[in-house]
């Protein structure tokens, strides 16, 4: 994709969704690293689910602690490898504050220093609670990044940088929200609703399905 359609790319769907979010629900910062880790390999749906009576029992770090692994597990069961979920909330809960004071620290290392916390869990919490210009690769945006011709790249670490590289400065704050709603609702997996789509003249993917 040519750097003039990048830029057009993301003009049009800036105008479709001016302030693009999360669809995860929380609170604080600290409720959304919690079901930001609580998310891998689970859908936004299905945490949203789990986190409303999880966080309405244990809004903060030290509640999290006293409800403890099995309380968290209780609450969060129906998402996968829940228990090793449930201890990996309750250790970062108990570094919070050992190390941070129990706030969620604007710093890349810091964050993926917590149990369950990687790159990307890192990236979307520098992107929504701080505002930082950093794109968060999942599967919606590595496979949108690789079909449309907008960064293609081997890994999500090569996608990434090729975004970071290819997005305008100015679009680059909001891209990575408008990247995985428009992954997770349009360019979808199996059959991309190409006939919806806003940039479809745009994308580069020869198998379109208008």
């Amino acid at each position: 994709m040519k750097r003039e359609s990048v830029r057009e790319f993301f003009r049009r769907l800036a105008e479709a969704n001016p302030h693009p979010t999360t669809e995860l629900e929380y609170g604080s910062p600290f409720q959304l690293l919690v079901a930001v880790v609580l998310s891998a390999q689970a859908t936004d749906k299905s945490v949203n689910l789990a986190t409303r009576g999880l966080f309405a029992a244990a809004p903060t770090p030290e509640e999290i602690i006293t409800l403890g692994e099995e309380g968290v597990a209780a609450h969060i069961r129906t998402i996968g490898l829940y228990r090793n979920k449930a201890r990996n909330v309750v250790a970062l809960s108990h570094l919070l504050l050992e190390r941070h004071g129990g706030e969620v620290p604007r710093d890349r290392a810091a964050l993926e220093a917590l149990p369950g916390v990687g790159r990307k869990t890192a990236n979307v919490v520098l992107n929504t609670v701080f505002g930082e210009p950093v794109m968060a690769v999942d599967t919606h945006i590595f496979r949108l990044a690789n079909r449309t011709g907008l960064a293609p790249g081997k890994d999500v670490l090569a996608v990434e940088h090729a975004l970071m590289r290819r997005v305008p400065k100015d679009y680059l704050r909001d891209a990575h929200h408008w990247l995985i709603l428009h992954g997770r609702y349009v360019c979808t997996a199996r059959k991309p609703k190409c006939g919806e789509c806003l940039v479809r003249d745009l994308c580069d993917y020869r198998d379109k399905t208008v």
